[in-house]
């Protein structure tokens, strides 16, 4: 995949934002999980590679909302832009997580969550599409006891998340069907 400036100045502030972390399975840096996201994405639906590199950094490191805005103006991202990133970042934000809702167990935070997904962009379901491409080969290679859960849970959610780019929903269904 090409990176165009912009991308390039974007995808190191990731890597930053990730420094620490980990692929839990592999021990890779995190980011090569997003750039894969991104890789798969940018072969359906170019706009949405800004989208698939950061869509785990609200979720999973110290940057903000604001934090990412500021650094999309910086790197040369027009203000219409950044907000159709910062859009799609915050659609794929789980919501429904245990610190949120400490009330609910893991199967009743993954229906809400899954609910919430079917309502979100048509560029935001591509990119989750292929997040749960990457993770699910992830997943089945290095955890086949948790795989049953997660792929269960992944096909439900895509009983209701069926808008994104209809190409890579069917390469998405194919994959949990072979797993």
């Amino acid at each position: 995949m090409r990176l165009d400036d912009k991308q390039s100045l974007l995808l190191e502030f990731v890597k930053a934002c990730h420094t620490d972390q980990k692929r839990k399975y592999t021990h890779e840096p995190y980011w090569h999980h997003v750039y894969a996201v991104a890789e798969i994405v940018a072969e359906y639906e170019p706009s949405g590679l800004e989208i698939a590199l950061c869509h785990d950094l609200l979720e999973d490191t110290e940057c903000t909302e604001n934090d990412l805005s500021e650094k999309l103006i910086t790197c040369g991202y027009q203000n219409e832009k950044a907000a159709f990133i910062i859009a799609g970042v915050l659609d794929l934000t789980d919501q429904f997580t245990h610190e949120a809702y400490p009330e609910l167990n893991r199967k009743a935070r993954k229906e809400k969550e899954a609910q919430r997904l079917g309502n979100i962009s048509y560029i935001a379901q591509t990119v989750k599409y292929a997040d749960l491409i990457n993770n699910s080969e992830s997943i089945t290679e290095h955890d086949k006891s948790f795989a049953k859960v997660y792929l269960s849970e992944k096909a439900d959610m895509l009983k209701i998340m069926d808008q994104g780019h209809p190409e890579l929903f069917k390469r998405c269904i194919n994959i949990l069907e072979q797993i």
